[in-house]
């Protein structure tokens, strides 16, 4: 199911790149942050669905975050990230979850979906677009020399929120050599390699500059302790 285009009000980016930064009075990007393991045979479908929905909508931020709970003698995941795996227990936490799996989407921090299950998917992102459409906090991020300039403003927060950035490739390739997935080549978009939690977002303007990380691109996510997102950008 592709996205109603009247409701796509971020402007249209390249296929596999970044999704435009969010300019004042403009609407931010729904995120889908996907937890995923080279070494999940489920997961390559989630991945493929994944990069056909941020191609066909800009107005979607796609987050692929691997987890290394999968890792073992027959296959390392190269983009395993300790703080990806930490970042999906603090989902199942708040959506009181037994446990954690691969693959899985969580939809604006909100909504939950197995990743590779397109309806469900789809619907949670219709679900949340209306909010993206009225962002509380607005995010712009602005090439700064090979680094980025970052600037929030908005409202006060009515929960403690947090300002998290996520270095990502636009895509990477890899021939996978042992595990579930052996002999596959798999190709996955917005690949995070690194996740860093700049400080509190207090309602007061806040500016700072990114320096170069291991990825090309970064997003910004303005998120409560109960995982609604009130603002978001990529570059």
């Amino acid at each position: 199911m592709r996205l109603p285009r009247a409701l796509l009000a971020i402007a249209a980016a390249a296929a596999f790149g970044a999704p435009a930064a969010a300019a004042s009075g403009a609407a931010r990007p729904v995120v889908v942050e996907l937890y995923t393991s080279q070494s999940c045979s489920d997961c390559p479908p989630a991945e493929a669905l994944m990069a056909r929905l941020q191609a066909a909508d800009p107005a979607i931020l796609v987050l692929t975050e691997h987890v290394g709970y999968f890792d073992g003698p027959r296959w390392t995941d190269r983009f395993a990230l300790a703080a990806a795996t930490a970042r999906q227990k603090w989902y199942a936490a708040l959506h009181g979850a037994h446990g954690i799996y691969t693959p899985q989407a969580i939809i604006d921090g909100r909504s939950v979906a197995v990743g590779s299950d397109r309806p469900a998917v789809t619907a949670a992102i219709a679900k949340n677009l209306a909010r993206a459409a009225h962002p509380a906090v607005h995010i712009a991020i602005h090439r700064l020399g090979t680094g980025w300039d970052l600037s929030i403003t908005g409202a006060m927060p009515d929960h403690p929120a947090q300002i998290e950035v996520f270095h990502y490739d636009a895509a990477d390739r890899t021939a996978i050599g042992g595990g579930e997935n052996r002999g596959a080549d798999l190709r996955q978009i917005h690949v995070v390699r690194a996740i860093t939690t700049l400080g509190a977002w207090t309602g007061r303007t806040f500016e700072h500059p990114i320096a170069p990380g291991s990825a090309a691109h970064i997003a910004v996510v303005v998120q409560q302790d109960d995982g609604t997102i009130l603002g978001a950008a990529a570059q």
